[in-house]
């Protein structure tokens, strides 16, 4: 009776276990999905919403949109500073961009030109910004980052040449168009 009850209780939770990871992975499973689900328009909307609301951490930051960017970036007046880490650089990076280490290492070779911070969705790279424009080094946030410039149409590169990989820091922040891989 003893060796039944164990069996039968054994049952029981393998039972329970199995439908709370087989739950568990379905809820996952859509959660993921729900930024693949969103129309590119509903991303840039959910992009520029976030933006607004970082904004507020670094509020007297000077910023620009990515269409004033790729303009200035089509003068040839722009330099790029990618504020993300080595392995997001590495999956892809705004035409010409400099690391952020290269600028500071090198800042006075850039003084004949707008300079342009950026990362995923310019939280980052706003407070990078913040703290050279109390320098008194004049430098614009990219608005939105590099979620804006893929959704304002601009392209990406990896060592290769251009790329649709872009690395988005997290799965909040999956927000890249259709046509593009995010990595995280």
């Amino acid at each position: 009776m003893i060796k039944k009850y164990k069996m039968h209780r054994r049952t029981i939770w393998g039972l329970f276990t199995a439908i709370l990871a087989f739950t568990f992975v379905t809820l996952m499973g859509q959660q993921s999905l729900s930024s693949n689900e969103l129309s590119d328009a509903a991303k840039i909307r959910k992009v520029e919403n976030l933006y607004e609301g970082y904004k507020t951490d670094f509020p007297s930051v000077l910023d620009l949109s990515a269409r004033q960017a790729m303009d200035l970036m089509d003068d040839q007046k722009a330099v790029f500073i990618d504020t993300r880490k080595p392995q997001e650089q590495r999956i892809s990076m705004l035409p010409g961009a400099i690391t952020e280490k290269e600028f500071l290492d090198n800042s006075k070779s850039y003084e004949d030109h707008v300079k342009i911070a950026y990362c995923t969705i310019s939280y980052r790279s706003g407070i990078l910004v913040e703290n050279l424009q109390a320098k008194g080094i004049p430098v614009y946030n990219l608005r939105g980052g590099i979620l804006a410039w893929l959704h304002e149409g601009g392209k990406v590169y990896d060592q290769m040449g251009e790329t649709y990989r872009v690395h988005v820091y997290g799965q909040k922040w999956n927000l890249v168009p259709e046509q593009y891989e995010a990595i995280w």
